[in-house]
């Protein structure tokens, strides 16, 4: 059976976020697919070039499934920000590609300048910069008592990302980790929703 070059590529997500790019072996990979690496090599020259490859892979998988900013649905009130909110972080959860990118991306952060770039761009500045939009849609419609939407997409993201994290590290307390989630969401609903 021939191994395809998408298998290869989520079979390296796997062992790369399992042991981080140096720890990683290409036998590693080639074992975990049952092929040979000399079967791997037809695919890929090196190592390094199969990292590059499952970076641009990594980003691809997150611009189609996440979705690119121009194409997320941008709220404009309470009852649709939680609806989209909670859908995206139930994908986020579950989904095991973004799962183990989102581990890829933790363990190489602070060895890697372009997974450094990565993990502030998913954990950080789109996020924010997709609720800045949000909020800014619902200040023009007077839902949401506000002159700073950059700094309000900060509260509202930075204690859910956080969440995600611990989740990542205790999956065993998802229910938990959800109620503190929504409970954040309501909070900061009663908290800036317009009377």
């Amino acid at each position: 059976m021939k191994t395809t070059k998408n298998e290869i590529l989520n079979t390296a997500l796997s062992v790369f976020s399992q042991k981080g790019y140096e720890g990683a072996l290409l036998r590693d990979i080639s074992d975990s697919l049952g092929i040979t690496k000399a079967a791997l090599y037809k695919h890929f020259k090196s190592k390094e070039a199969l990292w590059n490859t499952l970076i641009d892979y990594v980003e691809q998988y997150y611009s189609e499934h996440i979705n690119s900013l121009s194409n997320i649905p941008i709220p404009d009130n309470w009852d649709k920000l939680k609806e989209i909110s909670l859908k995206q972080i139930e994908f986020t959860l579950h989904d095991e590609t973004v799962k183990r990118v989102r581990k890829l991306l933790t363990i190489e952060q602070y060895r890697n300048e372009r997974m450094s770039a990565l993990a502030t761009k998913h954990f950080i500045t789109d996020i924010e910069s997709r609720f800045t939009k949000a909020f800014e849609k619902m200040i023009e419609k007077g839902v949401l008592k506000c002159t700073n939407p950059e700094l309000l997409a900060f509260q509202y993201t930075a204690p859910i990302t956080m969440l995600i994290h611990l989740c990542d590290r205790e999956s065993e307390k998802e229910a938990e980790i959800m109620k503190k989630i929504e409970a954040h969401i309501e909070q900061f609903t009663r908290e800036y929703k317009t009377k």
